[in-house]
């Protein structure tokens, strides 16, 4: 599997609040991590477990939002 990081970097002439590009979505990964209790310290003592609570912790997340009506359009 290939992954590729890209830093974005806030340049030092913008003010006030700006979105960066791709920023939010790991904030909201990490938001919907930290809802997990176990996973809002770090108890794991080996990264397989670590790895499992974060599998656990999407798997809540993407049953919820499977399991959610869809609004009916007009």
């Amino acid at each position: 599997m290939a992954l590729v990081l890209a830093i974005v970097k806030r340049s030092d002439d913008m003010r006030g609040f700006v979105v960066l590009p791709k920023r939010w979505i790991v904030e909201r990964f990490f938001a919907h991590l930290m809802r997990t209790r176990r996973l809002v310290r770090d108890f794991e003592r080996s990264t397989s477990s670590a790895e499992a609570m974060i599998y656990w912790s999407m798997t809540l997340l993407m049953t919820r939002r499977l399991a959610r009506p869809r609004p009916s359009r007009a």
